[in-house]
Parts: C-alpha cells; structure tokens; sequence
C-alpha cells in the first residue's frame, strides 16, 4: 500500500509521543486528582485536548507497544512478541512518506529477547541504561550499601546499576527526558518533518527516587522504601501486604510519578524554547495502570482488566486548535498508530485496527468507534462500548488455545527463570494472519504446556459493569438483556478483527 498523495499542508508537520509507562489516569491532576503532584502534566493539559474514554487494548507491556508501533491488537493472537516478518512499524512508512524518526527510551523490554525489533527501523534511537530488567552492569558499584528488595527474593539487574546512579539526574528517567530535551533543541530545528517517540519507563517500578522524592507523601517512614510492589489479587486478604506496607508502597509509586512529571517539564520548556507549538502536535499516553491496592489488587496479576489498569491517560495538544475541551469519545491505543499515519499522509503494509482521530481533533466528527477490544492472551476479552465493560472469562478447560507467530519468544521472567514458552512441535501447523500471505506457525497448547506468566491465573467468571452508574465496578450485571447485548457485541468485533475461530470456541461464542 502506498501513501496518500493528498495535500497534508493541514496537518502539523512533527509529532512528539511521550509515553510514561504504567501512568495511572485516576492519579493525575488534570484527570481531577490532587493525591499527587504532577505540575507538568497539569500545565501541558490546559493547552491540550483530554481524551476522557481512553483504553487499553493489547496487555501488558510489549504488547501494547505492539498495539502503538503496529497499530494491530495482537492479544488474541500471541502472548508476548516482536514484529512479525509480515509487519512493518510505524516507523517504516514514515521514513517512506519521508519523516525523520527519533525514538527515545530507557524502557528494558523493548531491547530483550521478545521484545525486539520495534527500535530497527527509527532514523535513530537512543537508549538510555539501568531501568529495572535492564542487563547492564556485572559489577555492583562497591561504594553503594544496597537497594532495598520487598516480595521479591530474587537477584534483579535492577541491584546492580543503581549505584551508578549518584543523583536525581543519574536514573534512567530523567537522563531519558533529558535526552528528549536536547534532541529537540538541538536536532529538531533541522528537520521539516519529525516523529520524537519518547518511551519513557517511569513511573513503572522499582519505585525507587532520590530524595526529595522519596519521603515527599510518606515522611514518617523509617525503614527502607518498598520500591517492589508485589503482584497478588489479594494484597489484604492474603496477608501480603500490612495496611502500613500498602500506604508506603503507593507513596512510592507518587514519588516516583512526581519525579518523572518534574523531567517531563524539560520538555515543555524545549518545545516552547524551540517554538514549535505552531506546528507540532504532543501527545502524551500510557500503556496501561498500575493496581495500587484498588480492589484490593496490586500490580499487574492475573484478574479481569479493572479501570484502574485499563482506562488510561490520553492528552493531545492539536496546533491551531482553540479548543480545550475534554473528548468523551471510545478510543484505544491502537487509534494512536492510526492517527500518526494520517498526520503524515502514510499508510501500513498490514492489517491494522486503528481509527484516526484527527477528525475528533478537528471536530469534524463525534465518535470513531462504537466498539473496544482489550485483553490479555489467554486470559478474559474485554469489550467497551462507551458506557459499559463486559469482560468475557473462558470456559473450563481454557481451550482451544494456540499461538500464532513466527517470532517464538515471550518475556523473561527473573522470578522464574525456566518459565519459557514451549518450542514448535509436532502440532504446529502453518496458517495465516488476518491481510497477510506470509505463512505463520500455529502451535497449539495443551493443559500441561508451560504458559506465559499472566496465563497461569484462576478465572473468577464473566464481568459486566455499567460504567456510567457503577465507575468503580462494585456491581456485576451477571445476567439480563445488557448481557446478552454485549455478548453479542464482543462476538461482532472480534468476527470484525478477523479474530481465530477458536477464540470463539474458548470463550463459548461460538
């Protein structure tokens, strides 16, 4: 497929994506919250455009890259992966179309095995070390004591860099927003047509800052801050977590959010530095939350997929527009993908599921979609209508289930070393994905198959929230006519994703 000639002079001739990982809406000022400070975000959402049904769409991490860089949900398909050999990301059209890519990161998985290739095809990237997984030193500094370790157990990489970080603007975050800064002072102003995509992984954890970060919403706490938040459905219940652990957790989580909005604000001030309002869009999302003991949930387990980690963060700010007000409209993340294409007058080699939003920009339109996918491979789909949720459990058995690609890796896992993906065996067949000839292998699994980490939870039944009455799930409409409607809803889309026929079958669809 080739670009559009259409004549773009409407459009801005560069583009700033900043994603701040596991950003958590309901946490921010300009999503109503005063929990926390977040200055930056507040300020670059008053000339911004705040997208008030925003959602997830492929979880967790890589695979809502996937949904951003390839604008095509791949939850239904695969657990965790790269591009796949029929795929190009977005960065491969635009260097047709002729745009300058930069891509920006300190996030570890987009440069690990399963996670790779998203960062080729940039005109340039740079990443900057020592986040979390990141396998970057052998050698502890010998100058620092040790950073502090909670419901983990297990060497991190994450130990041994941190005593390289002397201060604040030694950790990863901020040298990342530093870099953006400089790149656009310095680089930006030579090139007409520009994509900056910022992958900043903060305030993903170790929660773990500098002071004055670090007391700033727990400063009775003497012991060493819990920067490892623990991942259980029941942090109360179970016992995991004291109420006291839990506050101090959280506080970390804010110091960690209020560090990361303070660098953001570097990039602000390049950008007005620049003058590059005139002709620039910025927009800021996520990939998903972050569970901080909503429901009593923490991290990223195996459950349904709340509002605290599905309902995200979006803000735009559109040159040339007036406008500030909030857009109620159903979007998702691969929308984004689709909406960077338009702005620069490209087009994608593959089949893609995104919807672009410029016409809700620009006000030319109200709504995009009527329908939202959103999951986790082998555990429930979600479909969103605007209004409500309904989160579809499997039936018992959890089968037929298959992965269907030809890039056969899936996230490492340091609690469990071993916990690896089964090769292709005699099973497997070779198919095909959805606007694709490129054949692809298709490895069923069986009951006794290792699965993915998020694959290994219990179920706990179908979910349906009325989201405009019950914002806060506390009610399951387990039965009725809306149940019925939204059954019917999710089989539509996923028939309209071309979605496998098994999916149908698992989840009893068919």
């Amino acid at each position: 497929m080739l670009e559009s000639p259409a004549d773009r002079d409407d459009m801005p001739a560069r583009v700033v994506v900043i994603l701040l990982d596991s950003l958590n809406r309901h946490m921010l000022g300009a999503y109503g919250s005063s929990e926390f400070d977040t200055p930056n975000l507040d300020r670059f959402a008053r000339s911004a455009r705040r997208f008030d049904n925003h959602y997830t769409g492929s979880l967790p991490c890589m695979p809502a890259r996937h949904d951003l860089l390839c604008g095509a949900l791949d939850f239904l398909w695969k657990p965790w992966g790269s591009i796949e050999l029929w795929e190009e990301p977005l960065s491969v059209p635009l260097r047709r179309a002729g745009v300058t890519t930069q891509l920006i990161s300190d996030h570890p998985h987009l440069f690990e095995v399963g996670g790779e290739n998203y960062h080729c095809d940039f005109t340039a990237w740079d990443y900057q070390r020592g986040h979390e997984s990141d396998p970057w030193k052998t050698r502890a500094d010998p100058s620092w004591i040790g950073t502090p370790v909670f419901s983990r157990g297990e060497h991190m990489p994450y130990e041994l860099s941190r005593g390289h970080f002397k201060g604040e603007a030694d950790f990863p975050g901020p040298r990342t927003m530093a870099a953006a800064a400089r790149w656009i002072e310095q680089a930006a102003p030579h090139h007409e047509r520009f994509l900056l995509f910022v992958d900043e992984f903060d305030p993903h954890e170790p929660f773990d800052t500098p002071e004055p970060y670090a007391s700033m919403y727990d400063d009775s706490w003497s012991d060493a801050h819990l920067i490892w938040p623990p991942y259980t459905a029941a942090g109360f219940a179970d016992g995991v977590l004291t109420p006291r652990q839990a506050h101090q957790i959280r506080a970390c989580y804010g110091a960690k959010l209020t560090m990361i909005d303070h660098w953001f604000g570097r990039i602000l001030d390049a950008l007005e530095s620049q003058q590059l309002s005139d002709d620039t869009a910025v927009i800021v999302c996520t990939d998903h939350g972050h569970y901080l003991g909503e429901k009593d949930v923490w991290g990223k387990p195996a459950v349904p997929i709340y509002e605290t980690l599905g309902h995200t963060p979006l803000m735009i700010s559109w040159p040339g527009s007036s406008s500030t007000m909030p857009i109620p409209a159903l979007t998702t993340n691969v929308d984004i993908y689709a909406t960077l294409l338009d702005i620069f007058g490209a087009s994608s080699a593959h089949a893609t599921h995104g919807k672009s939003l410029v016409p809700l920009l620009e006000g030319s339109q109200q709504s995009v979609r009527d329908v939202a996918l959103s999951g986790i491979w082998a555990r429930e789909v979600h479909v969103l209508d605007g209004d409500h949720k309904y989160a579809r459990a499997p039936l018992e058995g959890n089968a037929p289930l298959s992965i269907w690609s030809n890039r056969w890796s899936t996230m490492p896992v340091h609690r469990f070393p071993d916990l690896k993906l089964p090769l292709p065996d005699h099973r497997a067949t070779l198919d095909r994905m959805p606007g694709s000839d490129v054949p692809v292998i298709r490895q069923p699994f069986g009951t006794k198959d290792n699965r993915p980490f998020w694959a290994l939870g219990r179920f706990s039944g179908d979910r349906l929230y009325d989201l405009r009455e019950d914002p806060n799930e506390e009610h399951n409409l387990e039965t009725g006519a809306l149940k019925r409607e939204m059954e019917e809803k999710l089989r539509t889309a996923l028939i309209d994703v071309e979605a496998p026929a098994e999916q149908l079958q698992r989840l009893g669809l068919s």
